[in-house]
């Protein structure tokens, strides 16, 4: 019987023999058959664990396709899966375990040794589950479509990290939606380098496709040439990487020669795409786009073709046919076309609540609307394009400054590879445009050229008053550019880490 938890023993039955999940790492590959029975064996083990509903189920692994069976598992006996970021301290593991209580904590063999300090919990290593059949038959349950599935907690960028509550609803509304708005089907196949810790690694295409009835190649170290490659052994139709990766994919010698045939589209996504992106993929008559949207809601929002996307480079499109979205200005007023403000977001796949933390909640929910903490804006069109962080907009001599426009002009010279702008707090200017770039090459006395090369293209607010030419740019655990650590380098004069 169909619930919104046993889904996937639905599409099973559709299609048994057709391939689920691929390990581009082992070659391992499950068919949906296959899959539900590592999802049955994982039911079995929780219950005779007698976990109850409601409980904590805690994961630290490296991308793996077993991954996919937990988190399945979990939906169907009601336990809420969490998988945690792997790259984080014993110190920071700790803050959200003592945050979630976790009845359990599953574990890869990488990770045994810090899993054996933590105190209070048990843990599983993922191999000793006996891989045994056992016969299981979903029923209808007794819990709610609106129950919680998965807890994410976010990057903590701004602060400890918050645990978000997914319900049934959101993940599988957000995987209806993608279906439905990006006109998925049981033909697709996508590459998942993105950490399954993260929403992009999980809900962006993995479970979208999976509910189509496709193809997921999972990969768990991210090497741009080895990706590139994977594209093609697969035959993949659509894959999400971020701009950073994507960066590293066009220095390959792989894609100067390589052609992606059965690739209908590059999705860009975490992090604004610089335009340079766009046009290198653009000359090898490669077709990519930008996808928008955050742990709090799918993550998927909007949707633009690729043919269409080449024209109106950094647009993410409409909104998806069963998702509402509205910019609001500082007043609470609803903006008009190309007028900045805050993006807010409704829909079944927004999330129900950070946990063990109402008051963070109702700040960030109001009126059944989500408010993103992202600046937005439409155009004529009604085609919208995401401007920037509300928190990282820069008023400097009491003009607004967003860093994506500056970033943009930035990596349009030849010689810069990236860049990253934040503001600085300053006595004169309130805050001091301050740049971050890395060069393909060194240049005496560059950063004067970078600043005539941005007074022909911006408003003389809005050009950088410092910059600093890194090596390389710092990355948070999911490859964007982490700009809390930039916001370090003046303040403690780092020099050692400027060229």
């Amino acid at each position: 019987m169909f619930t919104e938890q046993a889904w996937i023993y639905k599409r099973a039955a559709l299609s048994p023999t057709k391939t689920a999940l691929i390990d581009s790492n082992s070659g391992e590959q499950w068919n949906y058959k296959t899959l539900t029975d590592h999802i049955s064996k994982w039911v079995h083990y929780f219950q005779e664990k007698q976990y109850v509903k409601g409980d904590r189920i805690v994961i630290l692994s490296q991308n793996r396709i077993e991954l996919f069976a937990i988190l399945f598992a979990c939906g169907l006996k009601g336990l809420l899966y969490v998988p945690l970021n792997f790259r984080l301290s014993v110190s920071e593991l700790n803050y959200i375990l003592n945050d979630c209580e976790p009845v359990l904590v599953i574990h890869d063999e990488e990770h045994k040794e810090i899993c054996s300090k933590f105190e209070k919990v048990d843990c599983l290593l993922l191999t000793k589950v006996l891989d045994e059949r056992i016969e299981f038959y979903p029923s209808k349950s007794v819990w709610s479509s609106t129950d919680p599935w998965l807890i994410i907690y976010t990057g903590g960028t701004t602060g400890k990290p918050k645990g978000v509550v997914l319900s049934f609803d959101a993940v599988n509304w957000n995987a209806i939606n993608t279906i439905v708005s990006w006109g998925l089907s049981d033909m697709d196949c996508t590459l998942n380098y993105m950490p399954m810790f993260h929403t992009g690694g999980l809900n962006a295409l993995c479970i979208p496709i999976l509910m189509a009835g496709g193809t997921v190649v999972t990969g768990s170290r991210f090497n741009a040439e080895e990706a590139l490659m994977a594209l093609n052994t697969y035959k993949t139709t659509m894959s999400l990487f971020v701009p950073t990766m994507y960066q590293a994919m066009l220095e390959t010698d792989y894609i100067k020669r390589a052609t992606f045939p059965t690739v209908k589209a590059f999705l860009s996504g975490g992090a604004p795409c610089p335009k340079t992106i766009y046009n290198q993929f653009e000359e090898k008559g490669i077709l990519f786009k930008e996808g928008y949207g955050l742990t709090e809601a799918g993550p998927n929002n909007f949707f633009i073709c690729p043919q269409r996307a080449s024209n109106k480079k950094g647009s993410v499109g409409k909104c998806m046919q069963f998702n509402e979205v509205k910019i609001m200005n500082e007043f609470g007023e609803l903006c008009n076309e190309n007028e900045i403000g805050e993006l807010y977001i409704s829909g079944k796949h927004v999330f129900t609540m950070y946990w063990n933390n109402e008051e963070e909640t109702k700040i960030a929910k109001v009126d059944g609307w989500l408010k993103t903490g992202d600046l937005a804006m439409y155009d004529d069109e009604g085609d919208y394009y995401i401007v920037g962080r509300k928190k990282e907009m820069i008023i400097s001599g009491g003009e607004n400054v967003y860093p994506q426009e500056v970033e943009q002009c930035l990596v349009l010279h030849p010689n810069i590879r990236e860049a990253a702008v934040i503001g600085i707090e300053d006595e004169k200017w309130g805050e001091c445009v301050t740049a971050f770039v890395t060069c393909k090459e060194s240049i005496v006395s560059f950063e004067a050229e970078i600043i005539t090369y941005c007074k022909k293209s911006l408003g003389s607010y809005k050009v950088p008053k410092k910059i600093f030419i890194l090596n390389e740019l710092p990355r948070t655990d999911v490859g964007k550019i982490d700009k809390k650590k930039l916001q370090q380098l003046p303040s403690n004069e780092k020099k050692s880490e400027i060229c």
